[in-house]
């Protein structure tokens, strides 16, 4: 029997949203015990003194890309896992976008076997919503879930055909099955590089109106209202999609939001010269939609931040804008991102894990995510002050592509935990 205390820790706790200092307690992978400043563990305990730096439910990222199988050489379950142990995320919900699709379950139980060989961190697979993701066929959903996909998601492609999406929204309602979708209007999003504006005029390159986000939630909320389907929006980005997500909840439709963590701490300018690790799906917005979308965050409109942590390799970015994949890694630096948003004084800490760990948690069914008794000790130890430059040829991931590349962050992670176990220690 293995029993850990935690010592003269700043425990995080985004369930109450208080920040206290004290001690955890963990026996056998589990948090048995939280305790108040003073209070002393078992005399058999391994003391672990966390130096009054904070403690935190481990992240739970949703809507990784590792691109097993098909593309090994931008990133592999072993370096994803790495690359998320070292930015505290414990749990990565990998998406279906491989090459093949994620759409059957012989191709779902291999990536859950290669996944349990080679991460140190929990990896849970989420499955195509319709077979190659071309939108017009379901998948054997039913199939998929007992196989073990956590949700059914098309990525970042549309469906189109409303039959289609709403005949796969209904079987997921009969079966309580999770279902992610992408909310933009795809025909104005086709070809579109950033958004539209001033500042795309005059870089030249192709827009999409903020509207087009707007639209495609529109529609889905209709679909939903329909179905009565249960469905998360794997990013909101603009503030003209806020009073419909709004009036949605209110209505009682089952529903939840995500944001990725570009879109909370970067904006259109950033692009500047044509900056291809800059290109994103949705396009950076304005300042205006990233101060709305990070108010929303703090009011708990929208539930989740992510990474959106998408690999490219080299010859993918290194192309003129228009034609340069989207995407940026964001495992390692998610946290350190998002610290930026409780340095600049827009949210705290409680308030960041809770859409950090708790609400991804809450909306995967999962017992983690919290400083409870019975939890997972699924935790971080972090220091949110510590300031390093990042040069991208660091990163564990196999693909090094950040918009974060020569940036001054803060925020270091110490150590990692799965299940009580050290997967993790930074210095």
């Amino acid at each position: 029997m293995t029993v850990t205390f935690f010592a003269n820790a700043r425990l995080i706790d985004p369930v109450a949203l208080t920040e206290n200092i004290g001690g955890l307690l963990v026996e056998n992978g589990q948090i048995k015990a939280v305790l108040d400043a003073g209070e002393k563990p078992p005399a058999s305990a391994n003391v672990i003194d966390c130096g009054g730096f904070c403690l935190a439910p481990g992240i739970i990222d949703i809507g990784v890309k590792v691109s097993e199988p098909g593309e090994r050489h931008k990133e592999s379950f072993r370096s994803a896992g790495r690359a998320a142990a070292a930015g505290g995320v414990t749990t990565i919900v990998t998406r279906p976008d491989t090459l093949p699709t994620i759409d059957t379950p012989e191709t779902l139980e291999f990536v859950e076997r290669r996944a349990q060989q080679d991460a140190p961190v929990h990896v849970l697979p989420m499955a195509a919503l319709t077979k190659g993701r071309t939108g017009r066929e379901m998948t054997e959903i039913g199939f998929l879930q007992d196989a073990g996909a956590v949700a059914f998601t098309d990525c970042d492609r549309v469906v189109s055909n409303t039959k289609v999406y709403s005949r796969a929204l209904t079987y997921a309602r009969s079966l309580d099955a999770l279902v992610i979708g992408h909310v933009q209007e795809p025909i104005l999003s086709d070809g579109a590089a950033v958004t539209s504006g001033k500042f795309a005029s005059l870089r030249g390159l192709p827009g999409v109106s903020p509207m087009a986000e707007r639209m495609g939630l529109d529609r889905d909320i209709s679909l939903l209202e329909m179905t009565g389907a249960r469905y998360h929006v794997d990013q909101i980005t603009t503030a003209r999609a806020l009073p419909a997500l709004e009036r949605a909840k209110r209505n009682g439709l089952r529903i939840t939001a995500g944001v990725g963590v570009h879109h909370l701490t970067l904006n259109e300018l950033d692009v500047a010269d044509y900056r291809t690790f800059f290109k994103l799906k949705p396009p950076l917005r304005s300042e205006e939609d990233r101060v709305a979308v990070v108010q929303a965050v703090a009011e708990g409109l929208i539930d989740i931040i992510c990474s959106m942590h998408t690999p490219q390799d080299e010859e993918s970015k290194r192309l003129p804008y228009e034609e340069a994949a989207s995407g940026a890694v964001g495992l390692e630096t998610l946290l350190p991102a998002a610290l930026r948003l409780m340095h600049a004084e827009m949210i705290d800490l409680p308030r960041l894990f809770r859409a950090l760990s708790l609400n991804p948690a809450k909306l995967l069914g999962l017992a983690a995510g919290r400083l409870q008794r019975d939890a997972p000790a699924d935790l971080i130890l972090f220091d949110p002050d510590a300031p390093f430059q990042l040069d991208r040829s660091t990163l564990l991931s196999k693909s090094k592509n950040t918009p974060f590349d020569g940036a001054r962050l803060q925020g270091r992670v110490f150590g990692t935990w799965v299940d009580g176990t050290r997967i993790w220690e930074g210095s």
